[in-house]
């Protein structure tokens, strides 16, 4: 009932940027928390950032703290992930999830819906 697309990822240089988007349609859910996952390569799919439905809470992953920014627009269903000094091990697929609950969730079995993913490739 509710879509994720996912996009903004590409291939950038170590240092630069990246906005990611991702737009909810269909039947959304509504006060829900939302959050970024992200898989790399050979890896497990772990938490990025999480925020709440006012956008007054918000967490990150350790990997992501004073590099990363996550942000929604209600209105225009869209979450939003502010990526800044990207190094090569944010070099991933990354993924936007929609959650029930009110609270911030890191865990992915506990988000209801998923995205596909967009790539970010980060060069050395």
């Amino acid at each position: 009932q509710v879509q994720l697309v996912e996009s903004g990822g590409g291939l950038v240089q170590a240092g630069e940027s990246l906005r990611l988007s991702c737009v909810a349609s269909g039947r959304t859910i509504d006060n829900g928390a939302m959050g970024w996952f992200r898989r790399a390569p050979g890896k497990e799919r772990e938490f990025v950032a999480g925020i709440t439905w006012s956008g007054g809470s918000t967490y990150y992953a350790d990997s992501a703290k004073g590099r990363f920014k996550i942000s929604r627009d209600n209105v225009k269903k869209t979450l939003y992930l502010q990526m800044n000094g990207l190094k090569p091990d944010d070099t991933a697929v990354y993924y936007c999830s929609s959650a029930k609950t009110l609270e911030i969730i890191t865990t992915p079995g506990d988000y209801d819906y998923w995205g596909q993913g967009t790539q970010v490739t980060v060069s050395s």
